[in-house]
């Protein structure tokens, strides 16, 4: 990206420690700084770019703080920059707002801040904002990058389950299933993380989990104990490490909660597979990369008490009600703590949390058996089938939006067929209700190999009204001739929401092209249309269709059909659809460029649009 330079943090616990003042006795004279004042160019209406100077000796950070009132402080948004010649870009900013700047630098002993400026976002991109846009220019084939030496090439190679929180520091952290093409991550430790300042860029940032901790097998053994069973002799490096789910508490404060997966059965070949657990790290600083694991949260529970001795090919019948993976962690506004886990067996639980400890409120929690010990391990707040346990729905993600808790999950076989739907509920703990909306599925648009695998998604915001999706996505299973499942490339795509309050999904992967003003002209033209209604494997191709002027279409599965297009809400209605549009990158083209895309819903179907 153009104005766009590379940022990596330095903070130390001084910073917290000096903040407080900008003059400590004796600071100035031993480690003199000089901070400029800052300048605010390329204003647009969600981003700026500052530039400014900070020299002196025993510099352990500088960059900018800035805040939507005067006299901003390192408590505020702060955006470090490792060189003195500093130049960054700031987005995610609110339109038609005014904000206040400052440079600092800090030392052991001192922060010192520059004077203050003031810039106000614009209401609306300009047009020539488009020709300033750059595109992309990272591989979606990246196996050429793809081994664990090349790790600062990655980007989003190799993402697989994504976790995305933005962290006070203005960065956004992503934290991922242990899994990418030729399993590069093999020794290097587990839960990786890589953040971005613009959700495009993304750097390389190394494991959060140097090493398994022992409280697992501890754990495991206790409760094999207690089910009369001899003590597992598994090896750790067989475990799976799945799936974390990363929030920020408060200020100074992020949870994860992680799966981690024991491998084999629980009392030989002719019984069910062994449990997974659930733990939790803390830090206070994703910056730093370093957590501290809290241990144990939850495991597995049965509700067919010591019957374990079911055979593994008995998937609807199987051992566990509830399997303890694929967390998702809430904080309701009344500031409950929530977590919502599950997959496969017999649908999704939610438990609730204590807010201090963020462990379960029963703690330690009863023996993982019994109809006397279930609430103990939550409630069942969604299941795609009744009688079925093997009924091929995982990865919950649950999101608070404007009164609803939607619940975002995926279906079906983690290859082709994968795909995301939604549900929403008005309370955390359901039930979740809704006709299942399709809001990703293989698809191919014309030019392009087109995509599958696109589900277990991460939902999150800016922390204002632009909401996003994350999640990998995977060749089709015939291109190349290679293992094309295993190509974990990591996609993010913007989240709309409908005039009725349900999300939807932008077919095209997120790339900061500027938000110029669509108008009525700008839809006419030749589009690529998407029917995105669920169809087993298949791979959903696009068609053509034209949007005259006179508020006609003149071909494709909605001819001679009427459009109009509100510019107020950029929402385009066609054949009675509320569609949603934006601009966005068009990945297919190339060289790559900016273009417009739709996504709406209409009678219990959603659709996917690109302008050609």
């Amino acid at each position: 990206m153009k104005y766009i330079s590379k940022m990596i943090c330095c903070l130390t616990a001084g910073l917290l420690l000096a903040a407080c003042s900008d003059n400590i006795p004796g600071g100035d004279a031993n480690y003199p700084l000089t901070v400029s004042t800052p300048t605010a160019s390329v204003v647009r209406s969600t981003s700026a770019v500052l530039s400014a100077t900070a020299t002196g000796s025993a510099i352990i950070s500088r960059g900018f703080v800035y805040a939507t009132h005067s006299n901003p402080s390192v408590d505020d948004f702060r955006i470090p920059v490792t060189k003195k010649d500093m130049q960054i870009t700031i987005s995610s900013l609110s339109k038609s707002t005014t904000y206040y700047v400052r440079a600092y630098a800090q030392t052991s002993y001192q922060v010192k801040y520059s004077d203050e400026i003031t810039f106000t976002t614009l209401s609306s991109e300009p047009a020539s904002a488009l020709d300033d846009w750059e595109a992309p220019d990272y591989p979606d084939d990246y196996r050429s990058i793809s081994t664990w030496e090349q790790r600062s090439e990655w980007n989003l190679g190799n993402v697989h389950d994504p976790s995305v929180v933005k962290a006070d520091d203005g960065y956004y952290y992503m934290y991922c299933t242990d899994a990418g093409f030729g399993d590069p991550h093999a020794g290097h430790g587990h839960f990786h993380c890589r953040r971005s300042a613009d959700l495009v860029n993304w750097e390389y940032m190394g494991a959060t989990m140097p090493n398994t901790p022992a409280w697992v097998m501890e754990k495991l053994n206790e409760i094999r104990a207690a089910m009369g069973l001899d003590a597992s002799t598994a090896d750790p490096n067989g475990y799976g490490y799945w799936a974390p789910c990363v929030r920020k508490v408060r200020a100074g404060l992020y949870r994860m909660y992680y799966s981690i997966v024991v491998p084999g059965n629980i009392n030989g070949a002719s019984s069910w597979g062994e449990r997974a657990f659930i733990g939790l790290m803390e830090t206070a600083d994703p910056a730093s990369n370093n957590w501290q694991d809290k241990g144990f949260v939850i495991t597995n529970f049965s509700d067919k008490g010591l019957n374990f001795n079911i055979l593994p090919t008995d998937y609807a019948n199987c051992y566990f009600k509830y399997n303890a993976i694929d967390p998702s962690f809430i904080i309701t506004p009344e500031g409950e703590h929530w977590l919502i886990y599950g997959s496969w067996h017999s649908g999704f639980a939610a438990v609730q949390l204590n807010a201090e400890t963020g462990k379960t409120i029963v703690d330690p929690l009863p023996n993982p058996w019994g109809s006397e010990n279930e609430a103990a391990y939550g409630k069942r707040i969604f299941t795609r089938q009744n009688g079925n346990r093997w009924q091929a729905s995982e990865a919950p993600e649950v999101i608070y939006h404007d009164g609803y808790y939607y619940l975002f999950t995926a279906f079906d076989a983690l290859d082709v067929p994968y795909n995301t739907r939604v549900y929403r509920s008005a309370t955390v703990n359901g039930t979740y209700t809704g006709a299942g909306l399709v809001m990703t599925h293989p698809y191919q648009f014309s030019d392009n190999q087109g995509w599958v695998g696109i589900a277990h998604c991460a939902v999150f915001s800016d922390g204002g009204d632009n909401w996003y999706y994350a999640s990998q996505q995977r060749f089709p299973a015939d291109y190349d001739t290679w293992a094309a499942n295993a190509n974990m490339l990591g996609g993010i795509r913007s989240i709309q929401w409908t005039s009725n309050g349900w999300p939807v999904v932008m077919p095209e992967r997120y790339a900061a092209v500027p938000e110029v003003a669509i108008s009525k002209d700008d839809i006419v033209g030749t589009w690529e249309h998407i029917d995105l209604s669920y169809s087993y494997g298949d791979m959903k191709t696009s068609v053509t269709m034209t949007f005259a002027a006179n508020g006609t279409i003149l071909d494709g599965p909605w001819k001679n059909a009427q459009w109009s297009f509100d510019p107020s809400t950029n929402t385009l209605t066609a054949n009675g659809v509320e569609l949603k549009v934006q601009r966005e990158c068009d990945w297919e083209a190339s060289p790559r460029k900016h273009t417009i895309v739709y996504s709406g819903i209409g009678n219990d179907k959603t659709y996917w649009g690109k302008k050609k």
